[in-house]
């Protein structure tokens, strides 16, 4: 038996008991303990030396989870280095390549046919492994973060950005909140408090300073997010991040952070309630020319609604259980949404009795679905993969991206890439062939220091330096400037 210092004997026999010795207390600390807790039965000294044990195990469990950090960087750093070195030995066709055609060949002098199938099996695998290892490509995606939009106070669900001109993007966080931000001077110009719950989705409207938010509080919002232009002059600022060390969270919540100084105007009333969910809304989004929008919520139903009065128009029923997301065709009037029953499902308004189709590609919760704009559906899962669909022709997806951790709000570029955000804290980019192109990097602190939750494509024509939007639990949103090299170009 372990002992504790004090010896494992008393008055020359062994003790029977197996509680070990405390150490002894002043009477002032046992009436101290007393007062604390009068109810409890358990002797003082026994709470006290349970208390100090408690705090042991959790410096022990600090130390552990400092390690296992460690430990993942270096194994992430280690992936990255052996996916170059791969690359490198492809590309170059070296030596294994040479050894792998001269052992082929004595095999099959020797060994005949049978050996000669193993052969050709294997020289298949490496075909295959070969192709896999291709969309490694060195130097394709420069990626290079450039602000930070810091002044929420809990984690951001979702994030978005405007397409009708004006350089800004809207936030939607746990702390009951939305807020929309300059991109460039990175300053917080409006905060919605209209909502009583979480934030779970906010979309801007195609053509509208008009923001859709979906809430906790079973609701969702349409509310207005006229930017003037002399707001976002005066608040302007060509300042970058630097690769300092990150302030303390609480300075960043106070607004300390960079790229952010105080709050804007404060917006409180909605100009349009849509009611008629009796759980929590988790998405909405506008259909085309915005003059209708759809919410998918937990309680297992998708409403589409008249976003000018505000009317139901239609409840979309099906699925088995909670919905996760929903997202409109940018220019036809479809609709997918996603659930936990494993499935997304299509549905069309083109005609006056829409139809709908049911799809199982997924073996969990479906958390992410979106259109291209060449008619396809990239969806994502807890089943840790990312699948791209033809919706003319959906019976197998077109292509399959296998990753390391659960797939949250992915999104797709004008361009085709689609980039993806994970439990983990990485953010990949992929094209829809699922070839991969990059990982955002997470060098001198720059990263998300938790779950990234969504990410959001900007337009290149806005003339802002960031056109990829992430946003984490950490409070944090990050803007990048993602660059695609062409081939034979810089």
């Amino acid at each position: 038996m372990p002992q504790d210092g004090l010896g494992s004997k008393s008055g020359g026999k062994k003790r029977s008991g197996g509680v070990p010795r405390v150490r002894s207390h002043t009477d002032a600390e046992l009436q101290y303990y007393r007062d604390q807790d009068q109810d409890t039965i358990l002797p003082p000294q026994f709470r006290v030396r349970l208390q100090g044990l408690f705090m042991q195990i959790e410096k022990e469990f600090e130390a552990l989870y400092a390690q296992n950090l460690a430990l993942q960087e270096k194994v992430e750093t280690l992936t990255e280095r052996l996916e170059r070195e791969s690359v490198i030995g492809e590309r170059t066709g070296g030596p294994e390549e040479t050894d792998a055609a001269s052992t082929k060949g004595g095999i099959k002098s020797k060994s005949g046919g049978q050996s000669s199938q193993k052969v050709k099996a294997a020289n298949k695998l490496r075909v295959q492994t070969s192709k896999i290892v291709s969309s490694f490509k060195n130097d394709s995606v420069s990626c290079r973060m450039v602000r930070e939009y810091v002044g929420h106070r809990d984690g951001v669900w979702d994030v978005a950005i405007s397409h009708c001109g004006t350089p800004v993007i809207a936030t939607a966080s746990a702390d009951q909140t939305a807020c929309v931000w300059g991109i460039d001077g990175g300053r917080n110009l409006l905060q919605y408090t209209g909502h009583s719950g979480s934030v779970n989705s906010v979309k801007f409207h195609p053509t509208q300073d008009l923001i859709l938010s979906a809430s906790g509080d079973h609701t969702a919002h349409i509310w207005q997010a006229a930017i003037t232009p002399d707001q976002l002059r005066v608040h302007s600022s060509e300042d970058e991040v630097d690769g300092s060390d990150r302030e303390d969270d609480d300075d960043l919540c106070q607004g300390g952070g960079r790229g952010e100084s105080g709050v804007g105007a404060t917006l409180r009333t909605p100009l349009r309630e849509l009611t008629g969910h009796t759980s929590v809304v988790m998405a909405a989004d506008w259909l085309p020319g915005g003059d209708q929008a759809i919410t998918a919520a937990w309680d297992r139903t998708a409403n589409l609604y008249d976003t000018h009065t505000g009317d139901l128009l239609s409840q979309l029923i099906g699925h088995d259980q909670e919905l996760t997301h929903c997202a409109s065709h940018p220019t036809q009037r479809l609709v997918v949404t996603a659930s936990k029953d494993t499935t997304f499902r299509l549905w069309d308004f083109r005609e006056t009795i829409h139809s709908v189709s049911v799809f199982q590609g997924h073996t969990e919760s479906v958390t992410s679905v979106c259109f291209t704009r060449e008619d396809k559906v990239v969806s994502g899962s807890d089943d840790r993969s990312v699948k791209v669909w033809d919706v003319k022709n959906m019976r197998s997806p077109l292509a399959t991206i296998r990753l390391d951790s659960p797939v949250n709000r992915l999104a797709v570029s004008i361009s085709n890439m689609i980039a993806i955000p994970h439990d983990n804290r990485h953010v990949r980019l992929y094209d829809l062939a699922g070839n991969r192109l990059a990982r955002l990097p997470r060098s001198n602190r720059q990263c998300h220091r938790r779950m990234v939750c969504s990410v959001a494509w900007g337009d290149d024509s806005l003339g802002a330096r960031c056109n990829l939007f992430t946003a984490g639990f950490d409070r944090i949103v990050y803007g990048w400037n993602i660059h695609a090299y062409k081939e034979g170009k810089d």
